[in-house]
């Protein structure tokens, strides 16, 4: 089994409040998680109305797919949401026995 995370921080610099925050954040969410089988939260900076910290994981038998996988969903942010900036991105994959 192999196991992929990814933490990434986006900036809305266009939020004005917590709630148009949560409208995009949902609407994020929803697409990835539809659109590529993974498990997504906000995971930090709930508080905070133009930062967004979302943790995103992958399992796969494949190694080479976790990766892909992760590498898609964040070239679907860029090409989705081009008003987000990627402020800090970070992969780890970890391979099981």
């Amino acid at each position: 089994m192999n196991a992929g995370i990814c933490r990434i921080k986006l900036h809305l610099s266009y939020s004005q409040s917590l709630k148009d925050k949560r409208r995009v954040v949902r609407s994020i969410i929803t697409r990835l998680r539809s659109q590529y089988n993974i498990s997504i939260a906000e995971v930090d900076d709930q508080h905070l109305w133009q930062l967004v910290t979302l943790g995103i994981a992958c399992v796969s038998n494949d190694n080479q797919h976790v990766g892909e996988t992760l590498s898609k969903v964040i070239n679907f942010l860029i090409s989705s949401y081009p008003e987000l900036e990627i402020v800090d991105q970070q992969i780890e994959i970890l391979s099981g026995t």
